[in-house]
């Protein structure tokens, strides 16, 4: 069965209440306070805690600095009830960098590579930054290397991010449905002054990633930069199954107060609409284009920032142009969501000048990682289920490195390790 995860956005969405939910979904606290106490910063501390917000109970993630800064996007009026605090306080082992710099993005990739987090989480991380500096590249009219993130860039957005980025990579959900997020109306305040809601940072991401705003009736922003990009960077699916259970619910409280209840759920579904492991056809993209004058080192170079940004599969095919010129056809499957980077990538890394696009359904076996152990050494396996159907194919990276260790040829244990996966069925 495919496990999912939904943030549901009836009460919109920001940083801290993402990263509230997915503590209380499970995410690792000491994992989480390991990579942050690693990070190059200084100034703050942190509290996890258990709150209510209109009689509804969930988790709190609050970031606090020791000294006076300007409001960000995402500092929204605390509550005045705290039970069972949790505070994390910032050491100062190494070289820092102060909150009241102005940074660009290739400053905030430097703290994010110095911290000691997985290089999925640190990817997915620089993934959001990049969501977000686009947006306001965009909203400024001027380059994504010349944004300051004066406001998200501060040190509170940085540990709301890189923390999410960590609990999401330890929750290891690869499917991630958002159905649309709740938007306040009125004006807020920020940096630059008084701006209609929703700010153009979170329009210009809806708008790039497909994420649909609904209006709520709150005179109030529901919907913060830091929070719409962390759900447009793991959003594979607009739309729930047919048929779900709920295994697992988090609750992740705000701080601003509608007059109601105030919290983001974020819940693992499985899907329930698939017996005997039958799988239903997704609808996926496709996109293409033409390439006679690229040398093939520009295209290796073009299919390796594909995958980058989120391609699910890239291939070039040998065709024939005008003139009987010889060619390559390029071809990406990627997901609604990351089409507008995968069509920026093409047009990037590549001498086309148009591509054509179209949906296609694809249906996928069910998958799931198993371990083995050859020799003491653990080897992962993917099992991959349709129907009756099961197969077993052993990670190469797994193999490689057992192959390496022993010196016995890779295929006789890839069959070895085939042969133990089935057994443990």
């Amino acid at each position: 069965m495919t496990k999912y995860l939904y943030l549901e956005g009836s009460c919109g969405i920001s940083g801290d209440m993402t990263v509230a939910a997915l503590l209380d979904l499970g995410g690792n606290r000491q994992k989480l306070d390991a990579v942050l106490q690693s990070l190059p910063l200084e100034g703050y501390d942190y509290v996890i805690s258990r709150k209510n917000s209109y009689s509804i109970a969930g988790c709190d993630f609050a970031v606090r600095l020791h000294d006076t800064m300007p409001m960000r996007e995402s500092a929204y009026m605390p509550e005045h009830h705290h039970e069972h605090e949790h505070a994390h306080y910032h050491g100062h082992e190494h070289e820092h960098y102060h909150h009241h710099e102005h940074r660009h993005l290739k400053d905030v990739y430097e703290i994010i590579d110095r911290g000691t987090m997985t290089e999925n989480a640190k990817n997915l991380a620089k993934k959001i930054f990049h969501i977000v500096a686009e947006a306001e590249a965009k909203a400024h009219g001027c380059g994504i290397e010349e944004v300051h993130f004066h406001e998200v860039g501060a040190v509170d957005s940085i540990i709301d991010i890189v923390s999410a980025a960590v609990l999401l990579d330890d929750l290891d959900i690869k499917d991630v449905i958002v159905t649309g997020l709740n938007e306040g109306e009125g004006f807020v305040m920020c940096q630059h002054g008084q701006l209609p809601i929703p700010v153009p940072a979170v329009a210009n991401i809806a708008s790039a990633h497909g994420i649909a705003l609904r209006a709520g009736h709150a005179k109030s922003e529901m919907v913060t930069p830091t929070g719409i990009a962390i759900a447009a960077a793991v959003k594979t699916s607009d739309r729930l199954p047919d048929n779900y259970k709920i295994l697992k619910i988090g609750v992740g409280l705000g701080k601003r107060d509608f007059g109601r209840a105030n919290f983001l759920r974020a819940m693992i579904l499985e899907d329930a609409a698939r017996p005997n492991n039958e799988s239903e056809a997704e609808k996926i993209y496709v996109a293409e284009c033409n390439i006679d004058d690229s040398t093939p080192e520009e295209m290796g170079l073009a299919m390796e920032k594909l995958f980058a940004v989120g391609a699910k599969d890239v291939h070039f095919e040998t065709c024939y142009m005008k003139k009987n010129r010889p060619a390559y056809i390029l071809r990406v499957v990627a997901a609604a969501a990351d089409l507008p980077r995968i069509e920026d990538a093409i047009f990037r890394h590549t001498s086309t000048i148009g591509l054509r696009k179209y949906v296609v359904e694809r249906t996928c076996m069910a998958r799931e990682i198993v371990s083995v152990f050859i020799r003491e050494q653990e080897v992962k396996v993917k099992k991959c289920a349709y129907k009756d159907i099961v197969r077993y194919y052993p990670e190469y990276e797994s193999i490689k490195a057992l192959s390496d260790t022993t010196g016995e040829p890779f295929r006789e244990l890839y069959q070895q390790a085939c042969r133990l996966a089935a057994e443990e069925k």
